[in-house]
Formats: structure tokens, sequence, C-alpha cells
């Protein structure tokens, strides 16, 4: 194997990622499928990370349940030639 070229080592990498990921899902399903307390703290916790994931239009979300909203602000900014240096 030592004579593999660089794209066929990164091939076989990514197969053997994929076969250990495979290993990994199908040995938690089984941990998941006992539905004891050590169980349950898995599920929680797996749910957890995955949910950790930002939504999309998090941020327009936010200004909309401002208290501001619907204040009527007037924002003015002076303008200015250049900077000050």
């Amino acid at each position: 194997m030592a004579d593999d070229s660089p794209a066929e080592s990164e091939g076989l990498q990514l197969v053997r990622q994929k076969i250990a990921d495979r290993v990994l899902i199908r040995s938690l399903a089984k941990r998941l499928a006992q539905d004891d307390p050590e169980a349950s703290r898995i599920r929680s916790e797996v749910m957890r990370s995955v949910s950790d994931m930002p939504k999309k239009g998090g941020i327009l979300a936010a200004l909309r349940r401002s208290p501001l909203v619907g204040a009527d602000l007037k924002i003015e900014r002076s303008i200015e030639a250049g900077r000050k240096g």
C-alpha cells in the first residue's frame, strides 16, 4: 500500500471513515434500543447536540421580538467628509 497515489490514499481514508461511522451508528442504535436511564441520557445528549445548529432567520426573528418594534424612532446620523486624522 506504500505505492498508493495520494488520491487512492484519500479515497481509502474516506471509505474507512464511512465504515467507522456505520459501526458507530449501529452501536448507538443498539444502545438506545435498551430504553433504560442511560439510553435516555444518551438520547437527550444527542438531541441537544444535533439541535444546537443555528436556525436560518434567527437574527430577523430576534429583531422582530424587540420591544422597540413599532416605536417611532427617529435615528439620524451626521454626514461628515472623510476621516479625521
